[in-house]
Formats: structure tokens, C-alpha cells, sequence
């Protein structure tokens, strides 16, 4: 596995439900084994359902039609993913939900995932580290960044809650 880069990813839906609801963001943050970054990037997803959209999905990530003018088909933004991805270990803060929409969305589109099949999850690391802890109530992204003073000022955006994932691991791997 030290051959492979990582990708701190996060990705915004409509909703919770997978078969329901659309990926309509997507942010990664590329980096080596040794944790420098490669690069970052961020893919808005035209929704094709915006009416099965729960609401407070919408406005939790920030959703409205003006800033998702020019974003791109699922299938051009998945094929975009798979090669920028490709090899990398995916990390993730609850990675099963962010895993279970990008498969689904891979399937969909009949473009391949090309990631290694080994993912890391960030709430698993901050458990296992962190779980005897009685002034830690969640392991939510929002509360671990606030334990370890991590900014993250455009939560439920993509690219930035990437990032906060990215500044979260490498704190937790310090512990």
C-alpha cells in the first residue's frame, strides 16, 4: 500500500438515499503516501432529479441552480474522478457514504473505479485513538475539527470538508 498516493475525498448529494438521491459535488485532495499534496480539485454534477432533492440536503450544501450553471454531466465528471484517482487509497470522514454513492455513480455511467480497494476511514482512526475520551461526545467531522482547531469555513462544500479530512488525518496520526 506505500506505493499508492491517497485521495481525501468528500462528496456532496441531494440527499442520503443512493438510489434516490445525486452526487452533485465532488472534492479531492490528491496527495503521496508521505502526505504532500499533489494536487486538489473540485467537480460540480448538473443534478438530473433536483425535484426528488430533500430540501435540507439542498441547503445544508449550499445547492442553488446559479453556482451549478456550468457543472458537469455524472458521466464526464465520473470519468474526470476515475482518471485523476487512479491507484489512489480513498480517505474519507464516514468513507462508507462517500464510497457508496461514487460506486453507484460508477455503475451508473459505466466508467470504471479505478482507486485501489483499500479505503481509510477517518472516524474509525479517531475512535480507535480517541474513545476513551469522555470530553468527546462525536466523532462528526465538525467536532473533531473544532477538538484539533482545524478551520474549515465552507463545511458541507466538497473540496473543503476534503481538506478538513486531510488536516484531520494527519492530526490523528500524530496522537
Amino acid at each position: 500500500m506505500r506505493n499508492h498516493n491517497f485521495a481525501f475525498i468528500d462528496i456532496e448529494a441531494t440527499g442520503l438515499n443512493l438510489l434516490k438521491h445525486e452526487i452533485i459535488e465532488i472534492g479531492v485532495v490528491l496527495t503521496t503516501f508521505d502526505l504532500e499534496v499533489i494536487e486538489e480539485f473540485e467537480i460540480k454534477i448538473k443534478p438530473q432529479r433536483i425535484e426528488e432533492a430533500d430540501p435540507v440536503a439542498l441547503k445544508v450544501n449550499h445547492y442553488n441552480e446559479k453556482d451549478w450553471e456550468d457543472a458537469l454531466s455524472l458521466k464526464k465528471a465520473m470519468a474526470i474522478f476515475s482518471e485523476k484517482v487512479k491507484d489512489c487509497i480513498m480517505v474519507g470522514h464516514n468513507v462508507a457514504f462517500d464510497a457508496g454513492f461514487l460506486e453507484y455513480s460508477f455503475n451508473k455511467t459505466k466508467i470504471p473505479n479505478t482507486m485501489h480497494y483499500h479505503k481509510l476511514d477517518t472516524i474509525s482512526v479517531a475512535w480507535a485513538k480517541l474513545h476513551r475520551d469522555p470530553q468527546l461526545e462525536h466523532f462528526s467531522l465538525r467536532e473533531l475539527c473544532m477538538r484539533f482547531d482545524i478551520k474549515n469555513e465552507r463545511a458541507h462544500t466538497a473540496l473543503s470538508d476534503a481538506r478538513a479530512t486531510f488536516e484531520l488525518y494527519k492530526k490523528l496520526i500524530q496522537l
